[in-house]
């Protein structure tokens, strides 16, 4: 027989809690927010922003993705889960996919000081994109999509409006003008790095399939937003439409994310740390707390079932 004190303690609310997950959650993404708001303007008459700054942006996006992946990994583990482990296994593999590219990223911008259009860490990203996709196509797949009239009206039109934006972000002319003068002013003034020089060997060498890379981001952004989409219509007011409205909202963020780094890299003397790219923190804080909210859900409805079947039981008993 337990103790009052063993009841009050088993009952308390601990730091894994659902309720604790999701608080930690937003209030990352609130710090996030207002570091970039407060710090992510270039002051007047610097050339850039500062280390300490570029280091922050760093660490907001590399805890908010290794946290998304241990959570979506968790509900892999889970025998209750009720969207599929498959479904979280991809999912969780592509958050900290993510965080190694961050990583790899880090080194060469910050460590090493360089300025690449390609490095290592993308070769993550892109197993990043193509895990969600994996993942996010089965969730669809489980649900035997049958979708009404104004349901797919409302896909088409997301759909064609995301692609008309890609188009235009990666074929605007003008941008392309000045990036290209932008890159030879550049090359006149490199400055110095500290990365060795096979590290220099490897930029310059994944440098020659920059367009290639953000080909594919462009495609896979579309197709993510499309399957987003889907899904969210999809698990539309079911029970589990909680945890795919934050999956969804965190595919959007991505979107957002990625269609702003094209555009500046086109228009602008690109530096990381842009307002914008708060998306990118975002999304894996939205990943996250929509696998709280399926484990949570799930975990609690099989909880009910056994409390209601051991009480039918009880009751046949007497």
């Amino acid at each position: 027989m337990r103790t009052r004190s063993e009841k009050v303690t088993t009952s308390s609310p601990t730091i894994f809690s659902a309720q604790t997950l999701i608080v930690s959650g937003i209030t990352w993404a609130v710090l996030a927010l207002l570091f970039f708001l407060l710090f992510s303007t270039i002051p007047a008459g610097d050339e850039g922003r500062p280390l300490w700054y570029s280091i922050g942006t760093f660490v907001f996006g590399l805890v908010a993705n290794v946290g998304a992946g241990i959570l979506c990994l968790r509900n892999w583990r889970s025998p209750q889960v009720v969207s599929g482990r498959t479904v979280w296994l991809a999912i969780g593999i592509g958050m900290l996919s993510y965080a190694i590219g961050d990583i790899l990223f880090g080194c060469w911008e910050l460590v090493w000081g360089l300025d690449p259009d390609v490095t290592l860490g993308d070769m993550f990203y892109l197993l990043t994109y193509i895990c969600l996709g994996w993942g996010m196509v089965l969730a669809v797949v489980s649900k035997r999509l049958n979708l009404e009239k104004w349901q797919w009206a409302v896909l088409i039109g997301i759909a064609a409006a995301g692609i008309a934006l890609a188009v235009w972000v990666s074929m605007s002319p003008v941008g392309s003008e000045i990036a290209t003068t932008e890159a030879l002013a550049a090359e006149v003034s490199q400055p110095a790095t500290t990365a060795p020089a096979f590290i220099e060997t490897i930029d310059n060498t994944l440098s020659n399939y920059a367009y290639y890379v953000g080909l594919f981001y462009v495609v896979a952004d579309v197709f993510l937003l499309i399957i987003a989409t889907a899904l969210l219509l999809a698990f539309w007011g079911g029970r589990f439409s909680q945890s795919w409205q934050m999956i969804a909202a965190g595919t959007f963020s991505l979107y957002i994310a990625d269609m702003w780094f094209k555009y500046a890299e086109r228009l602008t003397d690109y530096q990381s740390g842009s307002l914008l790219e708060v998306f990118w923190v975002f999304s894996p804080v939205l990943f996250g707390i929509g696998a709280v909210l399926e484990y949570h859900i799930s975990t609690r409805s099989r909880q009910g079932r056994r409390r209601r079947g051991g009480a039918v039981a009880a009751a046949a008993d007497s």
